[in-house]
């Protein structure tokens, strides 16, 4: 094959690899559109539903640091109410899904292609997570000691009283046994000396 022959396909299949990789740039960037298209499209529903939430979320104390109430950026957006419950949109795009992540896996708690489900389902989880950590709060908290002060007053007093009697008791048994040792030398010597005996008995 001559040189001129060579440089013609050559240059042929350089016209065709630029055209095929220009067709790929733009399928590329067709896609990317679309996804972004898509991405968008979910944040907006999404925002819808938080608008339709922002009364509930207005009513949540503001020192309560269990719930998040935002739209997180990324592939697939989604509105977190705590850290283990989001939702976001199912695959059509359409579909609202309210999840939350326990240690079972994940649960779905409501499905719906229209708002208001939704909202209703988040609400609930909402009050129920407040009456959850309000139960524990109240459980955290001891009664107090019942009783008036007088009777406080009357109470004091014991440990003095019972350290004296411990003083006296041990007192007591200081000179009980002071009067066995005794008892115990007479004895001793009494069976030691049998003329002692004798010299008793005379009076």
């Amino acid at each position: 094959m001559s040189e001129a022959g060579q440089s013609a396909v050559s240059v042929t299949n350089v016209r065709r690899l630029s055209d095929a990789m220009r067709e790929m740039k733009n399928a590329a960037a067709d896609r990317a559109d679309v996804v972004v298209e898509m991405r968008e499209a979910s944040r907006t529903r999404l925002e819808l539903l938080a608008q339709e939430l922002q009364p509930v979320f207005d009513d949540v104390p503001a020192d309560d640091p269990t719930f998040d109430f935002a739209i997180s950026s990324g592939e697939q957006p989604r509105l977190w109410i705590d850290a283990v419950a989001h939702v976001a949109m199912g695959r059509d795009r359409r579909t609202y899904r309210f999840v939350r992540d326990t240690r079972l896996g994940r649960v779905v708690l409501a499905e719906s292609a229209e708002i208001a489900p939704v909202a209703n389902q988040v609400t609930r989880y909402i009050a129920e997570r407040l009456v959850e950590r309000q139960r524990a709060v109240e459980g955290d908290v001891e009664p107090l000691p019942r009783g008036d002060k007088q009777e406080q007053e009357t109470v004091a007093p014991t440990p003095n009283r019972s350290a004296w009697s411990s003083f006296f008791s041990g007192v007591a048994f200081v000179i009980l046994g002071g009067i066995v040792g005794v008892a115990t030398v007479v004895v001793a010597m009494w069976d030691r000396f049998p003329e002692l005996d004798a010299f008793l008995s005379r009076f």
